[in-house]
C-alpha cells in the first residue's frame, strides 16, 4: 500500500503530574498569545486609539467568543443528536469538538459588545482582529494533525499519509493544506493589505477579505477533507464546512460592494 506513514506524534505535549497539556489546548494559547503581541505593535506603531488595558480585556472578550462560540457552533452544527441525548457532554470541552464557524460567531459578538462599551468603531476592531486569525488557524490545523483527525479522503497522491484513525489508508492530509491556504498565505495576503494606507482608512476592508478568503479556501479545501462521520455529505457533494462558508463569503462580498463599488458607482451617477 502507498502513501507515508503518519509519524508517531504524541498528542500530549507534557504532563504535570496528573494534567496532561495538549499540543491542541497549547495551539489555542500560542495563537492568542502571538496575536495579542502582534496586536499592541500595531496598535502603538499606527496609533490606532486602544490602550494598554483595552487591548488586554479585548483579548479577554475574544477568547470567551472563541470558546463559547467555537463549542456551541459545533454542539448546534455537527453534534445535535449526541448532545440531545447527553446535554451535559456540552460542557465537556475536553473531549474535543469545536466549530470555526462556531467561533467566528462568538467572536463577532463579543466584538460588538466590545465595540460599544468602549465606543470604538466596530469595522476597525474587525480589522485588526482578523489580522492575526490566521495564526490561530494556523496552529490549530498543525494540533489536528498530531490529533490524528480531520483527515482528509483517500488518495493515491505522492504524499498521502497513512493515517491510523484513518484505517491507515492513504489519504490527504488536508489539515496542512488547510494549515498553509486558511493559515499561512491568509496571513501574508492581510498582513501585507493592511500596509496600504488606503486599505487601512477604509474600515472593514481587511475583515472583509478575511472572510471572502477563508470561505473560498474552506471551501477549497472541504473537496479534500473527508466529511465529519455523523454527517456525510449534507447533499450531492456537498458538505456542512462549504455550507457554513456561504454566508461568510456573502457577508464579506456586500462589505467590500459597500466599500468600494458604491463610490464608483455614485461617480458615475
Amino acid at each position: 500500500m502507498n502513501g507515508l506513514d503518519f509519524p508517531e506524534i504524541s498528542p500530549i505535549m507534557f504532563t504535570i503530574g496528573p494534567l496532561a497539556v495538549r499540543w491542541y489546548s497549547m495551539a489555542y494559547l500560542f495563537g492568542i498569545l502571538i496575536g495579542w503581541f502582534l496586536l499592541k505593535r500595531n496598535v502603538a506603531k499606527n496609533n490606532l486609539g486602544l490602550s494598554k488595558e483595552n487591548i488586554e480585556d479585548l483579548v479577554f472578550y475574544i477568547t470567551l467568543g472563541v470558546i463559547l462560540g467555537g463549542r456551541f457552533g459545533y454542539v448546534l452544527f455537527y453534534g445535535q443528536d449526541t448532545y440531545l441525548h447527553n446535554p451535559l457532554q456540552i460542557f465537556a470541552i475536553w473531549h474535543g469538538g469545536m466549530s470555526f464557524h462556531g467561533g467566528i460567531a462568538g467572536v463577532i459578538l463579543a466584538m460588538w459588545y466590545f465595540s460599544h462599551k468602549i465606543k470604538y468603531p466596530f469595522l476597525r476592531l474587525a480589522d485588526l482582529v482578523v489580522l492575526y486569525a490566521p495564526i490561530g488557524i494556523f496552529l490549530g490545523r498543525l494540533a489536528n494533525f498530531v490529533n490524528d483527525e480531520l483527515w482528509g479522503r483517500p488518495s493515491d497522491v505522492a504524499w498521502a499519509v497513512k493515517f491510523p484513525n484513518g484505517g491507515y489508508i492513504p489519504r490527504h492530509p488536508s489539515q496542512l493544506y488547510e494549515a498553509l491556504t486558511e493559515g499561512l498565505l491568509m496571513f501574508v495576503i492581510l498582513n501585507l493589505l493592511w500596509r496600504s494606507k488606503t486599505v487601512r482608512e477604509r474600515k472593514g476592508t481587511v475583515a472583509a477579505l478575511f472572510a471572502v478568503l477563508y470561505a473560498v479556501f474552506r471551501m477549497s479545501m472541504e473537496q479534500f477533507r473527508q466529511p465529519d462521520a455523523q454527517l456525510g455529505f449534507i447533499f450531492g457533494n456537498v458538505t456542512m464546512g462549504q455550507i457554513l462558508s456561504v454566508p461568510l463569503l456573502v457577508a464579506g462580498l456586500a462589505v467590500l460592494s459597500v466599500k468600494y463599488l458604491k463610490p464608483l458607482w455614485s461617480r458615475s451617477a
